[in-house]
């Protein structure tokens, strides 16, 4: 049997104009700015305008720790909005822009997969509406403006030892991981060590991510601390006279994206953090605009639920005044096998007991969800090489956990294959046994904060810091910052720091290697293990196989 790729399956779809999407849920075409005929901003406007609208419920799809076999949460995502949709609500899903880093190297895009992607496709992974070209330009106009500073004089005093600003760019370089910027003579400025992250990375995405509007985003990238006086005094964007021109490039990126799955339902497609090195989810402006529209809004924090799901919780929801109703973690027979300790290339042979012993990371997750006072279900992402007797470890995992395990076809068979799911959630919601809170509470000390993360969700002995980073803590605290919530860095693979110890390990230490303030987005970014902010490209990255053939189309896009 010949599969079809997802750009194929893509492709095929009959897209309809994104005015006909937007009128299901009752937005009119002239509250949309077009971008073509099968994307639209929602307006700022009109958005200001449903503020007295009645929230619907939130659910929150997150994973077990990913692996090299793949667990489909987008696809989960996508799949989960058509099949509330297939039962006759009204729901509407909210996910994360992709970034072209992933898409050209390991990863791949975010649309989706199979029957169940969000379209266009090809659009959506590639450039989009531009938000991530304006936060970029952004980000490094701040960049620019700072050493432009230094040259003509450096009026505040900047000390160039104690710059604490990159620049960005949305592609795997590990080259300009660390960099020396102004060489070339005395017209080029003042040489200083530099550096690179990735754009996914930078505080204006989580900044933009986590504005409620046009003026609390100028006021959040005025915040920004880019670099300290000789004698440690903050040096903010707002000094350098910055926030007015990023907020002018960002006005139209904080307009959230309105596309379409192929079963032709509305999708929020706005800001794209990565859940290892920043906060993982989805603008604000997205996820309440959906919330005033929809009866149901899907949406996904990145990666595993130790981290996109926990900063979900942590941070968005806490700044947001959002809540969750319900918990979807999404698990396939695959991803649970090598949690098992089966090598990916034995994948296909049958092995409940290696399936069963990757079900600790599952019961751990949900364990970890429930936390959080906010009800899980697991949605198992089929693969034809799955058994009965695999997926029935799986289902024996979950109730044993006191939830269920429903399988999914979605991939194959779009919003009908999530039926049984849809169903389900709606019935859990309607119980009504959430409960949401944060882990820690604002007043807590910021080590205890990274302590309780640590011990709680990842179940770590400890966490490990040398003198600067405990130094770091108390000037921190010492500055007014104690009252942020922490974001955490650190390796999606496992629950510790080190990606091989798959499954769900215990009684390992965390180790703190820096500590890096985002003023504006108000969060501390706590940088654990060997994780890197700027990724690097595979051996053999997605790009050697994307080409355009005879036709003009795009191949080797997924």
């Amino acid at each position: 049997m010949t599969v079809k790729s997802d750009i194929e399956i893509a492709r095929e779809a009959k897209l309809k104009p994104i005015a006909d999407v937007a009128a299901k849920i009752g937005v009119p075409a002239e509250a949309l700015v077009p971008y073509g005929w099968t994307k639209a901003k929602v307006s700022a406007e009109y958005i200001k305008g449903i503020e007295g609208n009645k929230d619907g419920k939130l659910i929150l799809v997150t994973a077990i720790s990913p692996t090299p076999a793949g667990e489909g949460k987008t696809t989960t995502t996508v799949g989960l909005s058509d099949g509330l949709n297939y039962i006759g609500k009204k729901a509407i899903a909210a996910l994360r822009e992709p970034s072209l880093g992933p898409c050209f190297g390991v990863k791949g895009g975010a649309a989706g997969g199979g029957y169940a992607q969000v379209v266009p496709m090809e659009d959506i992974n590639l450039h989009f509406t531009g938000d991530f070209h304006a936060i970029t330009s952004a980000h490094n106009l701040l960049s620019a403006l700072l050493d432009n500073h230094i040259y003509w004089g450096n009026a505040l005093g900047i000390d160039q030892r104690r710059v604490a600003w990159k620049r960005v760019l949305d592609m795997n370089d590990r080259a300009l991981r660390s960099i020396v910027n102004s060489l070339g003579g005395v017209s080029n400025g003042f040489p200083r060590e530099d550096g690179f992250d990735i754009t996914v990375a930078s505080e204006v995405m989580a900044i933009l991510c986590l504005s409620k509007d046009i003026k609390d985003l100028e006021n959040r990238l005025g915040n920004i601390i880019v670099a300290y006086t000789r004698d440690k005094k903050p040096v903010r964007a707002r000094d350098l006279k910055a926030d007015g021109a990023m907020t002018v490039l960002l006005k139209d990126a904080l307009q959230p994206n309105l596309v379409q799955t192929l079963e032709n339902n509305p999708v929020f497609i706005h800001g794209g953090p990565f859940a290892n090195i920043a906060h993982g989810c989805n603008s604000v402006l997205a996820t309440k605009t959906a919330m005033k529209l929809a009866d149901y809004v899907v949406t996904e924090a990145g990666f595993g639920a130790d981290l996109g799901a926990e900063k979900f919780f942590d941070i968005k929801c806490r700044k947001a005044g959002i809540a969750p109703s319900a918990v979807v973690i999404v698990a396939t027979v695959r991803a649970l096998k090598m949690h098992g300790g089966v090598a990916k290339d034995d994948l296909k042979a049958e092995n409940p007991a290696a399936v069963a012993k990757g079900c600790e990371n599952l019961k751990r997750h949900i364990e970890n969800v429930n936390k959080f006072g906010v009800p899980a279900v697991v949605a198992v992402n089929k693969f034809i090489t799955d058994t009965d007797a695999e997926i029935a470890e799986v289902q024996k995992a979950a109730e044993s956990m006191g939830t269920k395990a429903f399988l999914c076809t979605h991939w194959a068979d779009g919003g009908k294959g999530t039926e049984a799911l849809a169903n389900h959630v709606v019935k859990v919601i309607d119980e009504g046994n959430a409960n949401f809170k944060p882990l820690y509470p604002d007043d807590m000390k910021l080590r205890d904060k990274v302590k309780t993360i640590a011990t709680e969700i990842y179940r770590a002995a400890d966490i490990s810091c040398d003198s600067s980073v405990e130094t770091q803590f108390k000037d921190l605290e010492a500055a007014g910052f104690g009252l942020l919530p922490v974001c955490m860095a650190k390796t999606q693979y496992s629950f510790s720091t080190d990606p091989s110890k798959r499954g769900a390990p215990t009684g390992h230490i965390v180790p703190i290697r820096e500590l890096r303030l985002s003023a504006g987005a108000e969060f501390v970014v706590v940088v654990t293990g060997e994780i890197m902010t700027m990724p690097g490209l595979p051996k053999v990255p997605s790009a050697d196989s994307i080409r355009l053939d005879d036709k003009g189309q795009i191949q080797g896009l997924f």
